[in-house]
């Protein structure tokens, strides 16, 4: 295993009880990192996560974390660095997605969405942010998106421009807190086969699989272990001139 210089960091990963966010946990927590699981609803598998972790040798917590509530992420970074320490890296996975027609959807539903995916990153972020500033050691921030935020898709409206929102964030974190010594990036990706797989690509028989599949040049949707190393490399001081970027990891669904 490469040595990425993340042993001992305190990292934060939202909507880690489950998916993509609790592979991306168990990853950090093989590195040496100690580990806070985020969750919302998925309260058993970010116990499960932090279990496994501790088992690999990592401190690492579950904690409840509802990004739509100012007073729980206070909450939840304060016991994050009281039981784990300063933090030094914060993952944003957590986000709200929905497919169908723009012209079936309400207000209603636009707003859910935003107050996951642009409000509650933006609260979280706020918090470790300052989190960060305060005790002076600099620190990674690694936002997740999908690549229809980057090039648009049909059935996926609201979801694509809440996911836009990642690349602006994302720029100007990079450009406001590069003085304090924190990097921004962004990892933007395509479909990857997790437990909600089935809700982000609207159904998976073999006829709409076939179609899915047929749009990525490498011939296949991904999985959470190809998404993980970048991600790593991103948090990692390895990557301490790297700021401002969005990295695609995506089977080559679209190229920049």
């Amino acid at each position: 295993m490469i040595d990425l210089g993340l042993a001992g960091t305190t990292v934060v990963v939202t909507g880690a009880g489950q998916g993509l966010g609790r592979a991306i946990g168990l990853a950090f927590a093989e590195q040496g990192a100690h580990v806070a699981f985020g969750y919302h609803r998925s309260a058993d598998g970010a116990e499960d996560a932090a279990a496994e972790a501790r088992a690999l040798g990592a401190r690492a917590e579950a904690v409840a974390l509802d990004i739509r509530s100012d007073e729980a992420v206070r909450d939840g970074v304060e016991r994050i660095a009281a039981t784990l320490g300063p933090i030094g890296v914060l993952v944003n996975n957590a986000a709200a997605t929905a497919r169908g027609p723009f012209l079936n959807t309400t207000s209603d539903d636009w707003a859910a969405q935003v107050d996951v995916t642009v409000t509650g990153t933006l609260r979280i972020t706020h918090a470790v942010a300052g989190h960060m500033v305060a005790n002076g050691n600099g620190g990674a921030i690694v936002n997740l998106m999908g690549d229809s935020g980057r090039v648009g898709e049909s059935g996926l409206l609201v979801t694509a421009a809440t996911r836009a929102s990642t690349v602006g964030l994302t720029k100007s974190l990079a450009k406001e807190f590069a003085r304090h010594g924190i990097r921004a990036n962004a990892v933007s990706i395509g479909l990857v086969r997790t437990d909600n797989f089935a809700d982000h690509a609207g159904g998976t028989d073999d006829e709409r699989m076939a179609r899915i599949v047929a749009l990525y040049p490498l011939g296949r949707l991904g999985r959470p272990d190809d998404v993980v190393p970048m991600i790593l490399l991103l948090a990692s001081p390895r990557s301490g001139w790297t700021t401002g970027q969005v990295v695609s990891v995506n089977g080559g669904y679209a190229m920049p």
